[in-house]
Parts: C-alpha cells; sequence; structure tokens
C-alpha cells in the first residue's frame, strides 16, 4: 500500500495518529488541575511541533544518510519566510502560493550554497556551511535591509501592494492568512468535563504537509537513490575507487533538504506573517542538528521525535520558575524547601537549556541511537522477558522422563 512495505505503513500510520490525534495525547491534565502547566496542547506550540519535524525529516535526508553535517540550514529556514512573506505581501494571503515559492527558493539557494560547500567534507564542509549561514544571517540582518526590514524582521502592512485580495479588512486590520477561505488561526475548542481540546487549522494544515514530508523521506530511505546515499556515508573513498561520481547525489541530497528547510520557513511565516534575521542564526541551525542526534540519526521517526522533545523543553520547562517550584515542594519544612528550590532553579526556568545539555549528553553517552535506540533497547528488554516467560512454562508443562 502507497508503496511502503508493512513496517513502513505501520510507521507512517503511527506518525499520523500522533500528528492527528495532537489535540487529546498533548492535554493529559484537566484544565483546573495544578499540573496543567505541562500540557502542550495549544495551537501555536502543536504548530512548532510539526514545521520543525519537517525541518528536521530534510535535515535527517543529509546528515543521516550521507553523514555530512551542515551547520548552515537556517539559512534554507530564513529564506523560506522571507520568500513566504514577499508573496505575502505582493500576491494574495493564500498559503498555497507562498510555500510554494518557499520550497523552489530554497531549493534554488541550497544549490548554490551545496555546489560550493560540497566541494570539500568532513569538518571543512561544516565550517563552509556554517560561514554560508552567518553570511545569509548579515545579509538580512544589516545589508539587505530594503528586502528583510533589518532588526525590525519582514512583515505585513495596510500599506502591502497585494493583487489578489485587499491590503486591509473591513474593520481596518491587516488580512489574516487562509488556506482557499479557510482561517489558519480559526479555533474550535472541545470541552470535556475538566478538559479543553483545541482544534487549530493552521496546525491540521502543517500535519497533513507533515505527513507527506515523512512519506517521502520513507521513499527516499527505501529508493535505490537512498542505498547510494548510505553507501557515501559508508566508504565515499571507495566509491570514487568504483569510478561512481558520488557528488551529484550529495548535491540533491542536500538540495532536498534544503528545500524541507524552506517548507519548514515557509510553513512558519503563514502560521505567523512575520520572517526575522534570527532565524538564519548558527543557533537555529544547531538546534536541528540535536533535534536529529537527540531523536536518532538515520533514523524516521527519530527526527520527529527529536524535534517535539526539544520544542517541549524550550516552552514548558521554561515556563517553571521558582513560584511554581515553591508550589511543588511546598509539603517540605522552609528550610529544606529554600534548599530544594536553590538547587533545582538552575535546571529550569531560563536554565532549561542546562537541563537540555545534560539529557543531550547522557543520551549521545549512554544511546547514541537516539531516543529510537532507547524505545528498540525497552522492546527487546519485554520481548525477552515474554520469550523467557513462555520458555520457563513449557519447561513445567513438559512431563520429566
Amino acid at each position: 500500500m502507497l508503496g511502503l512495505n508493512k513496517k513502513d505503513l505501520s510507521l507512517l500510520l503511527i506518525v499520523a495518529f500522533l500528528a492527528l490525534c495532537a489535540p487529546f495525547i498533548l492535554n493529559p491534565f484537566p484544565s483546573d488541575s495544578s499540573l496543567a502547566q505541562f500540557n502542550a496542547g495549544y495551537p501555536d506550540l502543536m504548530q512548532r511541533f510539526v514545521i520543525f519535524g519537517i525541518f528536521a525529516i530534510g535535515f535527517n535526508i543529509l546528515f543521516g544518510l550521507t553523514g555530512y553535517l551542515s551547520f548552515g540550514h537556517a539559512a534554507f529556514l530564513g529564506v523560506g519566510s522571507y520568500s513566504a512573506v514577499w508573496m505575502f505581501k505582493l500576491l494574495s494571503m493564500n498559503v498555497v502560493p507562498a510555500i510554494v515559492l518557499s520550497v523552489i527558493v530554497a531549493g534554488l539557494f541550497s544549490v548554490v550554497i551545496g555546489f560550493v560547500s560540497l566541494r570539500r567534507s568532513g569538518i571543512y564542509f561544516s565550517i563552509l556551511t556554517l560561514a554560508f549561514a552567518q553570511m545569509s544571517f548579515n545579509l538580512a540582518y544589516s545589508v539587505l535591509t530594503p528586502i528583510t526590514n533589518g532588526e525590525t524582521g519582514l512583515q505585513l502592512t495596510l500599506d502591502d501592494p497585494r493583487i489578489l485580495g485587499a491590503s486591509r479588512t473591513e474593520s481596518g486590520g491587516i488580512p489574516v492568512t487562509n488556506f482557499f477561505g479557510l482561517d489558519m488561526r480559526d479555533t474550535y475548542e472541545m470541552v470535556v468535563g475538566p478538559w479543553a481540546f483545541q482544534f487549530n487549522n493552521g496546525y491540521y494544515l502543517c500535519a497533513i504537509l507533515m505527513l507527506i514530508s515523512f512519506y517521502l523521506a520513507i521513499r527516499i530511505f527505501r529508493s535505490p537513490f537512498g542505498m547510494m546515499l548510505r553507501a557515501i556515508k559508508s566508504n565515499n573513498t571507495r566509491m570514487t575507487y568504483t569510478g561512481l561520481n558520488a557528488r551529484p547525489y550529495t548535491l540533491a541530497a542536500f538540495v532536498i533538504s534544503g528545500m524541507y528547510a524552506g517548507l519548514a520557513g515557509g510553513l512558519l511565516a503563514s502560521m505567523d506573517p512575520l520572517a526575522g534575521a534570527e532565524r538564519m542564526q548558527w543557533t537555529a541551525s544547531g538546534e536541528v542538528v540535536l533535534m536529529t542526534i537527540l531523536g536518532g540519526a538515520g533514523t524516521l521517526i527519530g527526527p520527529v521525535l527529536g524535534a517535539g522533545f526539544i520544542k517541549y523543553f524550550e516552552n514548558i520547562f521554561s515556563k517553571i520558575n521558582d513560584g511554581v517550584l515553591h508550589t511543588w515542594f511546598g509539603f517540605m519544612p522552609d528550610g529544606l524547601e529554600d534548599l530544594v528550590v536553590t538547587l533545582v532553579h538552575p535546571f529550569v526556568g531560563k536554565g532549561w537549556h542546562l537541563t537540555l545539555g545534560l539529557v543531550f549528553m547522557l543520551v549521545v553517552i549512554f544511546l547514541p541511537g537516539g531516543l529510537v535506540e532507547g524505545g528498540q533497547r525497552i522492546g527487546r528488554l519485554f520481548r525477552r522477558k515474554k520469550s523467557g516467560d513462555e520458555a520457563k512454562k513449557s519447561t513445567q508443562s513438559t512431563p520429566a522422563e
């Protein structure tokens, strides 16, 4: 079905279930509960889960299959965002033309950067991509200000010369992005007892595009092209000795990966029509590297898990302050409570990066395959225990001779 084997189809269905049922899965605690702050079923946050999932899936096609570590993918994310906002300003508030333009422009930009960077490999390739990303950031921040609006960022105004559609609404406001008339900000809230579940149009558009991106990644992984990329990662020198030129394959992987990043950038701008130079900073490129390694580089579902994990940390753990900590540890004696809060404080709130860094170190040391390897180990443990119990039962039921 869909050209996938049973295992890949099951994986696609699992991802589809997680994406489509996210409003339920990410809101496990009642709204009036003290644990409600750990709920993540908000439209903006769910959108970032799937958008950065697309970003990480694309990066994994390059890094996971070929082993080429790029520190410049944020450049394509930023280019995609700028392209989408300009499409909103000049043509229409429909997200489809904006997303298409984002993918095309990011693809063309990645051809240029990839053609130069892929003349080197290893750390030299990584440094070249980082240099290109920083040049792009500085161009957007201070040089190309007529196009990017500099540090303020490119955004919609009431004077935009929009060809298809009005520049302002009847109430005098800025129009909202839409998908053929379907408002991206419209949210339906379903209240079930103490739980409140939110279903947002923009999120489900992003989720569907993420599923399509995930399906295409599966097809790439299982194709002869994907096998060639794995061969490049395994031993590029041996491939060269056989007479095969690996550069066209790595350039194709680089461009596909860049187009995924452009799609993510276009979706970010479609959900919130704003593009800033900060999306091109090296920290954004490093973030997608963390997502991929944390989830499991070279795996299919790993980057999606890594993106969700990091974005959850960024948006939920960063909100935990001293007041929340005192609420948690209020049952302790005053002196002990203050001591525990003092010890925990550096790891939450503004210090959530420290916790993420520790988790990343533990994963790299003990789970080189990321969260996916952790799940596989747990699965093998249960299977081993189950097979051991079955063997024990069969031994007990066999009569002695």
